[in-house]
């Protein structure tokens, strides 16, 4: 069973207790206990299963909608956060039922953060192969973190023996242009 830290932000015209509607209905329909946090941060703990994949790229969906991106932009942070569970799942857990995947989304004043969490070994990053490279080019798998890192505007990679930890960051609209023209 997964667990869902749930908040409840009454910005941009979401009421208190409707952020538990549109995100918490979902989870709460395979038995998830909800939990409150802080106003702009949901938190929770999948199993290592394809299906956990899903919902976590499905509520990645939504909320960098409610948070304003375009929909493009809502489809490459979708997909970021998809990417990074699959690794979580696949390669850092390898389907071990014991072991979690933590998914964190806090939303601020400038940007999306999503932070996931694996229970696994940790990745070595010297051993990532390039997918550009030509050996790489018609493999079919090996572009999870290339894709990652082209849809989001940071990301933070922090091996370790006790899991792996990716942390993403998607700039609100507007503010990724502001920060690189105050930077030069």
């Amino acid at each position: 069973m997964a667990c869902f830290f749930a908040t409840f932000p009454p910005t941009d015209g979401i009421q208190a207790g409707s952020w538990d509607k549109e995100y918490g209905s979902e989870w709460r329909n395979q038995g998830v206990k909800i939990h409150p946090m802080t106003s702009n941060r949901v938190s929770y703990t999948l199993d290592s299963t394809l299906a956990s994949v899903n919902s976590a790229e499905e509520t990645a969906s939504r909320i960098a909608s409610t948070a304003g991106f375009e929909d493009d932009e809502v489809m490459r942070i979708a997909m970021a956060v998809r990417e990074a569970t699959v690794n979580a799942v696949l390669h850092g857990n390898a389907y071990d039922e014991r072991k979690k995947v933590t998914v964190e989304f806090e939303r601020t004043p400038r940007s999306l953060v999503i932070v996931i969490t694996d229970q696994g070994r940790g990745i070595d990053l010297n051993s990532i192969p390039d997918p550009l490279a030509p050996e790489n080019l018609l493999k079919t798998s090996g572009r999870g973190i290339f894709l990652i890192r082209s849809f989001m505007d940071e990301v933070q990679i922090h091996p370790s023996a006790a899991g792996t930890e990716i942390k993403m960051i998607k700039y609100v609209p507007g503010q990724a242009a502001d920060r690189k023209e105050a930077s030069q």
